[in-house]
């Protein structure tokens, strides 16, 4: 099950550093983004984020996720 929701606000390291954004979409099966291929499953899923500053979309397993209240 799912660790965090569409909506949540959520930080994770990037190469420039801190980020922050919100959760945009999350897939519980395998997903193409960005030219790879990203494992998913209803166990383990992935979330696509968008930035707060750049509206740059990410997309991050929960365990790189840390929710912001």
């Amino acid at each position: 099950m799912a660790k965090f929701v569409v909506g949540d606000h959520v930080s994770w390291n990037s190469e420039a550093g801190r980020v922050t954004g919100r959760i945009i979409r999350v897939h519980h099966a395998d997903f193409d983004y960005k030219g790879y291929r990203h494992r998913a499953s209803k166990d383990d899923p992935q979330y696509e984020i968008q930035s707060d500053k750049t509206d740059h979309i990410a997309a991050h397993k929960e365990a790189a996720l840390t929710k912001i209240r």
